[in-house]
């Protein structure tokens, strides 16, 4: 699923904070808690679009069923450094009844919304499998079972 293993260092809090937010909503005993307080989100941004002006990551999450992001093309652009919003418009995509909150946004807050949307960019490729521990090319070695330990020390 991770095709970009690294998140741009102009992401990182960002992306660690929505990360944990997504998951802390995410409960396999109540599938609908994370939906249920996504639609809730939104319909505030949607009262109010500057409501989380400063709050990206609870911005990235009002929006995130209301935009569909064209990662694959997306992830031909180059995001090692931040790119600018112009870069990343033309792979973003929103929902109809969404369009008025995003184009006030987009004249208000548009470094916000781009950070939001690569957000969502980086948590749609991410992978969140633990990586395996590399193995020891070398035998471990048997302290007790050697001529040098000394037991009179």
């Amino acid at each position: 699923m991770q095709t970009d293993k690294n998140i741009p260092d102009y992401l990182t809090d960002d992306f660690s904070m929505y990360l944990e937010n997504v998951t802390s909503l995410t409960d396999p005993e109540n599938p609908e808690l994370l939906s249920i307080y996504l639609t809730n989100l939104f319909e505030q941004l949607k009262a109010t679009p500057l409501l989380f002006s400063g709050m990206v990551d609870q911005l990235a999450m009002a929006i995130t069923t209301k935009i569909r992001i064209d990662s694959k093309n997306l992830a031909l652009v180059d995001l090692a450094e931040e790119p600018s919003w112009a870069d990343v418009k033309p792979f973003v995509g929103v929902h109809a009844d969404a369009r008025a909150c995003i184009t006030e946004m987009m004249k208000h807050e548009e470094q916000d919304l781009k950070i939001a949307v690569l957000l969502i960019h980086f948590y749609n490729r991410y992978d969140a499998t633990p990586l395996k521990a590399e193995e020891d090319d070398f035998d471990q070695v048997d302290d007790y079972g050697s001529d040098d330990f000394d037991e009179n020390y």
